[in-house]
């Protein structure tokens, strides 16, 4: 377990240059005693690694350092082609590149872990987009993540939600791959970033000049903000409903696990028919009433009395039509 530690904290410096004793021992998950016991084992390696002190110190490799990727074992080479998307790599203009990256890699792994990557790559299969749905057209992509690569700010043209076409200068920070579909991170000059779909795009010119990136953004981070918050406004109403035995599967499928699963935790216990009382929340009672009406007689309505009276309406209209 040490000597994989040990490889953890070399490769840590040799990618991220100088690191004080506090950052490796949060990456490492150790304490900065254990670091300090692990940097001194390296040097008696041989490793040529050594300390500048004070604020501005830390840990770091002698310039020209490299280790050979001979640490790698079975399983985290295996991962490596596991994690490869051709689709995505591809929109990016970074097939040939990536298909080329994969060889090398292959080339350079030994005998034992070349095997396992290949059987890796044999049996597993990433399909980005959800059934029923492809993925979405996005013919400036490669523009896009060229400005972003090396931070040129972009005028275009966007399609809002509304069909309304607006021109925007944004200065772009990263590129999100979200159930198949892309997703721009970009801030308005002086302002906060903002998310845009990359299939709404119409126009892109890239500006002359290059933006400062700020020194706080964290693409992972504002995404994980940006989605919960996002949750939080599409979910504008409540609905309470019973449920009958058996459902919880496809009331998942229909309304989203997350929000099954959280509902089921909060309900009380099943009635003498074994059917559950919970609380849903909901983007509308419109938008709950057609989700609502796939379930048939397996769920009722409770409140809102609105909701209701939408769906006995749609059901009584329902009649009408087939007699």
């Amino acid at each position: 377990m040490r000597a994989g530690r040990l490889l953890s904290l070399l490769l840590l410096l040799q990618t991220r240059g100088r690191m004080t004793a506090t950052e490796l021992a949060g990456e490492l998950e150790v304490s900065v005693r254990t670091v300090y016991r692990d940097v001194e084992a390296l040097s008696g390696a041989g490793v040529p690694v050594y300390a500048d002190r004070g604020p501005l110190g830390g840990y770091q490799l002698l310039d020209g350092y490299r280790t050979r990727l001979n640490g790698l074992t079975p399983e985290e080479a295996s991962s490596l082609f596991l994690a490869g998307l051709p689709g995505p790599a591809a929109e990016l203009g970074l097939a040939e590149v990536a298909a080329n990256a994969e060889l090398k890699l292959l080339a350079a792994l030994p005998p034992e872990p070349r095997s396992q990557a290949a059987r890796m790559r044999e049996r597993f299969h990433l399909d980005v987009p959800g059934w029923y749905r492809s993925s979405d057209d996005v013919p400036f992509l490669g523009e896009v993540s060229e400005a972003v690569w090396d931070e040129r700010p972009i005028r275009m043209t966007y399609r809002r939600w509304g069909q309304q076409e607006v021109e925007r200068v944004v200065n772009p920070y990263g590129l999100v791959l979200k159930g198949g579909s892309w997703y721009l991170v970009a801030a308005p000059e002086g302002g906060s970033p903002r998310t845009y779909r990359v299939s709404r795009i119409l126009t892109v010119q890239v500006l002359p000049g290059t933006f400062t990136r700020p020194a706080d953004f964290e693409l992972t981070a504002f995404w994980r903000s940006y989605a919960q918050e996002f949750r939080e406004r599409m979910y504008t109403a409540e609905a309470v409903v019973r449920v009958a035995p058996g459902m919880d599967s496809l009331l998942a499928y229909t309304l989203g696990t997350d929000v099954v699963t959280a509902a089921l935790a909060g309900a009380g216990e099943p009635d003498e028919q074994g059917w559950v009382t919970i609380t849903l929340p909901v983007e509308s009672l419109n938008h709950a009433r057609w989700l609502l009406l796939r379930l048939g007689a397996s769920v009722e309505v409770l409140a809102p009395q609105e909701l209701r009276e939408l769906m006995t309406a749609e059901i009584t209209a329902l009649r009408n039509l087939y007699g």
